[in-house]
């Protein structure tokens, strides 16, 4: 079942502010499975319309079937050309159709339209199928640098 309604029945949908508590909801769920929030979660699933939107970045969502918004992703700037995808969550209900790597795909489109030069990551290695979909897109690991995170021990970068 999980095959025959893969990535057809999954729409990726752009920010809007009443989206916001399904971005909260969903990365908190995920961040409070493995880890703990941190200060900078809160700043931005709190306010992801003043800490991505108006720095110049974006949020997708991915509406899967009827079940509703199951996922998100955001883009947020880091200079001029470069960009960080940050916030990457999917309902652990519906893991496995395709819908994390659908949301990659949407915002690495999105920031070759904004024509970064790169897009950066950080992760956890604890999260093996979220490396092993990074690596598959082409993301590279790099050393990691200054994080605001404590749960960060991995870095990873693509260029467009």
């Amino acid at each position: 079942m999980k095959e025959r309604r893969k990535q057809a029945d999954i729409k990726i949908l752009d920010f809007s502010p009443e989206l916001q508590p399904a971005f909260e909801r969903l990365n908190r769920q995920w961040i409070e499975r493995y880890f703990e929030m941190e200060k900078p979660d809160y700043e931005i699933l709190l306010n992801p319309q003043e800490q991505i939107i108006e720095q110049g970045g974006a949020i997708f969502f991915a509406e899967f079937d009827d079940a509703g918004i199951v996922g998100t992703i955001a883009l947020m700037p880091e200079d001029k050309d470069n960009y960080k995808m940050v916030k990457l969550a999917v309902n652990e209900n519906y893991q496995g159709y395709g819908i994390g790597e659908k949301l990659c795909r949407a915002l690495l489109a999105h920031a070759e339209q904004l024509k970064a030069r790169k897009v950066v990551l950080y992760s956890n290695t604890a999260l093996q199928s979220a490396i092993r979909l990074y690596k598959r897109l082409g993301f590279i690991e790099v050393p990691v640098d200054n994080s605001a995170y404590e749960r960060i021990n991995i870095k990873m970068e693509i260029f467009l």
